[in-house]
């Protein structure tokens, strides 16, 4: 069991590193680079400027570098806990991602939570009362929750709540938005989280759902549950005890999927509820080539999308005992 651990964390970690050469390549690709960038935008309004300067700006961030220069300066700053320097805000990537990174962390992971707890339940009562009222509901309203978009979604809610007279949108109160974290702050973040949480995982908990209950389906029609059930064992032990854990394979090995997505999925709507997450500043960075912190914030994308992979394993590992069988005889 424990040289699985090692040898997965060993290819997280060499898996990490590949990618934050792909991250960077990737922000490489679009011609020209924050300066000309820069200076389109001064020509569109009609400013002169100086082609020295722009030289000079170009010499001062190391654009002017070969490009696997400018990676390994990166990546070394990157070891050492330091992101680079943000163009467009003039300021670390550090401090303009802090606060960003955390709220969008505490959304991720409630949604991620709320997700599994509601689908995995309802997915289980679907499977195992076919075709009666509440399966037909479930799947209404799962096929509801895939149909509709996110940020279709967000907008009706928001409809809702303004005509009912409440606030909605941001996650903090007006009184809150740039005061010092205090406990009353907290509790304001609390009061504001269900609505993008609800919205940011309607989707991933409706297709959780339709997975849950296939995979528990054909997991029912087996032999060795038909031959268990003949046998006279419990209903609630006979499927809990072995079809359900089978069944969850699939619903595990999509955590790492879930976390990158409820990040990146969401832009759109983290947009239109005006939530200080992550997303809006990744799409703002890549419109502007501010290169590195684009890079941090696609890497940091990137880095949840191996530790979802990663925490996949150890899950299948705990659920599935034929991986820990195969991982012994290995």
């Amino acid at each position: 069991m424990l040289r699985y651990f090692f040898r997965r964390f060993m290819y997280m970690i060499m898996t990490v590193w590949l990618l934050s050469v792909v991250s960077f390549l990737i922000i490489q690709l679009p011609a020209g680079d924050f300066v000309t960038n820069l200076a389109s935008q001064y020509a569109q309004q009609g400013r002169q400027v100086d082609q020295a300067r722009l030289d000079n700006l170009r010499l001062r961030f190391g654009l002017d570098r070969p490009v696997y220069v400018q990676y390994f300066s990166w990546a070394t700053n990157l070891l050492r806990g330091d992101l680079g320097w943000s163009f467009r805000q003039r300021q670390s990537v550090e401090k303009v991602i802090g606060d960003r990174i955390g709220l969008t962390a505490a959304i991720s992971i409630a949604t991620l939570l709320l997700t599994y707890l509601v689908a995995v339940p309802i997915g289980i009562y679907s499977a195992t009362h076919q075709y009666s009222i509440g399966d037909y509901f479930s799947m209404f309203v799962g096929f509801l929750g895939m149909a509709m978009p996110n940020f279709l979604l967000a907008l009706i809610l928001m409809y809702i709540l303004l005509n009912a007279g409440q606030s909605v949108g941001g996650l903090f109160s007006p009184d809150y938005m740039r005061a010092a974290w205090s406990l009353g702050k907290f509790i304001d973040l609390l009061k504001h989280l269900p609505l993008p949480i609800l919205i940011v995982g309607t989707a991933g908990t409706a297709g959780l759902i339709r997975v849950m209950r296939a995979s528990l389906l054909d997991e029912l029609g087996k032999q060795y549950v038909i031959t268990a059930r003949a046998k006279g064992l419990r209903e609630t032990k006979l499927v809990f005890k072995y079809p359900v854990r089978v069944a969850l394979n699939p619903i595990a090995s999509t955590i790492g999927w879930e976390l990158p997505y409820i990040v990146s999925g969401g832009v759109i709507t983290e947009m239109v509820l005006n939530l200080p997450t992550t997303g809006p500043m990744l799409f703002s960075a890549l419109l502007t080539e501010d290169m590195l912190l684009a890079s941090s914030l696609l890497f940091f994308l990137n880095v949840l999308t191996v530790i979802g992979t990663f925490v996949s394993d150890i899950v299948l590992v705990i659920v599935d005992p034929r991986i820990r069988f195969t991982e012994r005889e290995a």
